[in-house]
């Protein structure tokens, strides 16, 4: 693990090697003063061969039994997110590779094209971007995430997003499309309001009220929109649950939700790592408060206790969100999306359709 100084515009501190390298690298000091500051680090894009798209799962504590990624890799940098341990499959770090070395699937609308054909598909809603943002900086160049949506529109297939960045505003014309057929629905993930935190937190995503500006103009261009405080980190964010619910409420979000924080494997070293270069007066504590909601242990994998935590101060945070559900009147769950309009996209290519 090679530990670094902050470097501008990036989250995490550390490039710590994959669990699957036969190596190890450790910082030491060497005696030299190291009075250079470290030089940036620019995003790389590669591209990813990809066989398919879409992604099943069993998972009975997420909403959805499919979902799309157009990335890995994710340039937002947040320091939190539970996806950068999926990089030590490509031999890269889950630290600073995870936001600097990007993968991007070309040829992910034929794939989806050609998936959804298919004479044995049967439509259920797709989630996109759930595990790396489908709206991060690179897809103004790519427009990738953009494609998708125009075949999922094609085929009447509905569609979950998740973002925390203003570039979905962009694609109002086909979000506002698929809504008017009950085809999509939008959760904003807001962390914070404070942007001192929420830069280092998640140096390259939209400012807080940026992304509260997305929900209000999604919620005026007719499109459900809910938002996502996530992740609920203890003594870090948690006291600021109600404000982020109750101002995205007041823009035209219908419903909310939260996620405590998750440190699956290399995560915990990233995570760890910044809170003693940003907060270090707070480091011990935090970690010791994650470990309260996770049985002793950074983190807990099982299903049904792994999204919210355990415990007393687990329960106090479900009440509070229950309490806000009240009040404002606000949604819980997904809506339910029409999936009997679908109809299969037609296949690129020089044979023209019989009817």
């Amino acid at each position: 693990m090679t530990s670094t100084s902050p470097l501008r515009g990036r989250g995490s501190t550390i490039r710590p090697g994959g669990r699957f390298l036969v190596h190890r690298r450790d910082a030491f000091d060497d005696g030299w003063p190291d009075d250079d500051a470290p030089a940036p680090l620019r995003t790389e894009l590669f591209v990813d061969n990809a066989r398919r798209v879409i992604n099943y799962n069993s998972s009975p504590d997420i909403p959805f039994d499919r979902s799309i990624n157009p990335y890995r890799g994710c340039e937002h940098g947040c320091v939190y997110c539970f996806a950068r341990p999926s990089h030590a499959y490509l031999d890269l770090s889950p630290g600073l590779d995870f936001e600097t070395k990007l993968f991007w699937k070309p040829d992910a609308p034929d794939l989806l094209r050609k998936e959804l054909a298919a004479p044995g598909y049967r439509c259920a809603p797709i989630a996109l971007g759930m595990n790396t943002d489908a709206w991060q900086p690179v897809e103004r160049h790519t427009g990738l995430t953009r494609q998708l949506l125009e075949v999922l529109l094609e085929a009447r297939h509905p569609v979950s997003l998740i973002t925390k960045s203003a570039l979905i505003e962009r694609d109002l014309d086909l979000l506002a499309e698929l809504a008017r057929h009950d085809l999509v629905e939008v959760m904003v993930s807001v962390t914070t309001l404070d942007d001192a935190l929420a830069r280092r937190l998640e140096p390259r995503a939209a400012r807080p009220a940026r992304r509260l500006e997305t929900i209000r103009r999604l919620h005026e261009a007719g499109v459900p929109v809910g938002v996502l405080f996530a992740p609920l980190i203890p003594a870090l964010n948690d006291h600021e649950m109600e404000a982020v619910v109750e101002a995205a409420h007041a823009l035209g979000a219908r419903t909310a939700g939260y996620v405590v924080l998750r440190l699956p494997l290399e995560l915990k070293d990233v995570f760890e790592d910044w809170l003693h270069a940003h907060v270090p007066d707070r480091a011990r504590h935090v970690m010791s408060r994650v470990a309260d909601l996770r049985g002793g242990r950074a983190n807990d994998p099982r299903f049904g206790s792994r999204m919210r935590g355990e415990g007393v101060v687990a329960e106090l945070y479900r009440q509070r969100m229950n309490r806000l559900h009240a009040r404002l009147g606000l949604g819980r769950s997904r809506r339910n999306l029409d999936t009997t309009a679908f109809r299969p996209p037609r296949q690129k290519g020089p044979q023209l359709a019989l009817f």
